[in-house]
């Protein structure tokens, strides 16, 4: 009677070990995929945060030079209305650039000369405004928000990375039970085995998936525009 029970003993034994081995090991690597796709998502990621910042700081420039245009050209205008060439300083004002002649506009109704409230340039008022620098902005703001992506994947594949450790450890106690002779040690170390197992697949259930598809993946971040593209789109103003 006592050998029969020993042998039910050890047969529901081997089945948990088998069973809990088995399970570690697909958590495993399912854990070890998931923190290698994670880290492939931060390295798009900070590719993109990169380039965004890059093309950012190049929108910036042509806003810059934008800019010091406007100013050279006024600064002339200034100098030939102060000295009464009506034709010099007309001959400025048809070269202003289309997105500075509002603002010029604007700062010549405020009648500068009588009014002491009014801005010191036209480059104070509101209508002064760059589509160049709202893009360097944009791309300013796409790149913070790809850089705090980064940081969030890096995190996430480092929770995989813990998560592969706890697997490892459970596969390590189902191995170490099976060489055991006491039956309750053995059952001590499954137990413990599982109980690993079980809190991690648990924890790993709250985390976010990353799959890769045939013909596309799971996640998709936007591409950054071309640097072509973007140099246009911030040159257009000046022509």
């Amino acid at each position: 009677m006592e050998d029969a029970k020993s042998g039910r003993f050890e047969r529901r034994f081997e089945l948990a070990a088998t069973a809990l081995l088995a399970m570690a090991a697909v958590a495993t690597s399912w854990a070890a995929y998931q923190g290698a796709r994670w880290h492939g998502e931060q390295a798009k990621a900070s590719s993109t945060s990169i380039a965004a910042r890059v093309e950012s700081t190049r929108a910036a420039d042509v806003a810059n030079r934008q800019t010091q245009i406007d100013v050279a050209l006024f600064t002339q205008w200034v100098d030939a209305f102060a000295r009464d060439e009506t034709e010099l300083a007309d001959f400025y004002v048809k070269r202003f650039r289309v997105e500075f002649r509002p603002a010029f506009a604007a700062w010549v109704a405020t009648r500068p000369r009588k009014n002491p409230r009014a801005p010191l340039s036209p480059f104070a008022m509101p209508q002064y405004t760059l589509a160049a620098t709202t893009q360097a902005d944009r791309l300013e703001v796409k790149a913070a928000t790809f850089s705090q992506r980064v940081g969030n994947f890096i995190q996430r594949a480092d929770d995989y990375a813990l998560a592969v450790v706890l697997f490892a450890a459970s596969l390590l106690f189902a191995g170490i039970s099976t060489r055991l002779r006491a039956p309750t040690a053995q059952m001590v170390v499954l137990g413990l085995g599982f109980t690993v197992f079980l809190g991690a697949v648990i924890w790993i259930a709250t985390f976010p998936v990353s799959l890769s598809v045939s013909g596309g993946e799971s996640r998709r971040h936007a591409v950054p525009a071309p640097a072509g593209e973007v140099r246009r789109r911030a040159r257009s103003v000046a022509e």
